[in-house]
């Protein structure tokens, strides 16, 4: 099946600092490509995959779940880490919660973490009730483009499928259970305004990530896609200054 428009994996060779973006639930590199290229054009080794059942059809997406989402961006990071002296590890949404379940899984592998309004509960309507739903309901109303930003479309499905969202708790229980093994420092981007993930993801990682060095700042002028939005280059050079301070090799630093 057809990708859709820009929703294309991005792969930029760079120096020995290596960076694995991960994009959202029903979204696709599209929303994360800036991020990816600004990256990439400082230097860093940069991976955005496009995750399985992303990206073509919310029909091809309900063939999928979250084991074999984790599975593609756990190939890529263990990729790159052959590739690369150290790696961090950066997602948005649902994409924020797999980068934490592959610091938890992977805690050699993974430098830092950048996240934001990473999506670790259940907090949607819509997908409180999936797992009922998938039974007698494939889709439902898409939950894409929450963007401040006039004329900003995120590219994702405009429907969610319902069986692909019923395996989201499987994934949120364990990275939730795995949050005390999360030892590498975590910046987090947390939109107060965001109609996709309330107040209870950031809760739950600010209280159980005990053994990490977690940063909060605020992105007072987006919505939930914040990569596309208003505060996009607060976040992309953010996660630079954070590579720069973090990073062993000190790839990506200013000249």
């Amino acid at each position: 099946m057809p990708l859709l428009p820009g929703a294309e994996p991005l792969s930029r060779t760079g120096g020995p600092t290596g960076v694995l973006l991960c994009h959202g639930f029903t979204g696709s590199p599209h929303s994360m490509r800036p991020w990816a290229e600004h990256l990439a054009d400082a230097g860093l080794t940069v991976e955005l995959p496009l995750l399985p059942g992303h990206g073509t059809s919310w029909q091809e997406m309900n063939l999928t779940g979250s084991a074999q989402w984790l599975a593609a961006v756990e190939a890529a990071l263990l990729d790159l880490r052959d590739r690369c002296d150290e790696v961090f590890v950066m997602g948005m949404s649902m994409g924020g919660c797999l980068a934490l379940r592959l610091a938890q899984l992977h805690p050699g592998a993974v430098a830092g973490a950048v996240l934001v309004n990473p999506s670790l509960a259940l907090e949607t309507p819509l997908l409180l009730a999936a797992p009922l739903l998938k039974h007698v309901l494939p889709s439902t109303k898409g939950l894409t483009d929450d963007i401040k930003r006039p004329g900003v479309r995120e590219g994702g499905y405009d429907r969610v499928p319902t069986a692909a969202a019923a395996t989201l708790p499987a994934l949120w229980r364990a990275t939730r259970r795995g949050m005390a093994s999360v030892q590498a420092p975590v910046l987090v981007y947390r939109s107060p305004e965001d109609h996709v993930i309330g107040p209870q993801s950031l809760r739950i990682l600010t209280s159980r990530a005990v053994n990490a060095e977690v940063t909060v700042r605020s992105l007072d002028n987006s919505y939930h896609v914040a990569t596309l939005d208003n505060d996009a280059a607060v976040i992309f050079e953010g996660s630079l200054g954070f590579v720069r301070e973090y990073g062993r090799s000190g790839e990506g630093r200013q000249r």
